[in-house]
């Protein structure tokens, strides 16, 4: 089965409806990696002027959840795809556009290979966030599982 990962970005929007309502694009999706942009908007600032933390975190957990979505696209009819937990780093005053880069922390075969022996696997994604001149402002490791259909 082939996957289509132009789909994953709109499927977000669809599932998720905070993706649909905050404008969060999708520049790159495969199942390595995944990036998102959420464009800068007033009404999501704080008060220094720049993105809420919550829209940080936000577009960091969105694109980790995008490139989970696509890296186990296959295996989403027997698990659902979970957050056991994330830790952030507020590295520098984020201003602007916000760009979220994810990466996959394991090879997808290995956390497909715990979820064929009946584990419940849990695997890093780290996402870097970095704004319009690209520099980096914030990084974020999610650590997701897979909790098997019962």
């Amino acid at each position: 089965m082939s996957i289509d990962y132009a789909l994953i970005g709109e499927g977000m929007k669809q599932a998720v409806p905070w993706v649909g309502t905050n404008g969060v694009q999708f520049e790159h999706v495969s199942g390595e990696k995944v990036v998102a942009v959420l464009p800068d908007a007033a009404p999501q600032h704080n008060h220094v002027g720049g993105p809420h933390a919550a829209m940080i975190f936000g577009i960091g957990e969105t694109a980790s959840g995008a490139v989970v979505m696509a890296a186990f696209a296959e295996q989403l009819g027997r698990a659902v795809p979970l957050v056991a937990n994330a830790e952030i780093r507020y590295k520098k005053v984020a201003l602007g556009d916000l760009r979220a880069e994810a990466v996959l922390g394991r090879a997808a075969e290995e956390v497909i290979a715990e979820l064929d022996a009946g584990q419940r696997p849990e695997f890093p994604v780290h996402v870097t966030i970095s704004n319009a001149e690209g520099v980096t402002t914030t990084e974020l490791t999610v650590v997701w599982t897979l909790r098997p259909n019962r």
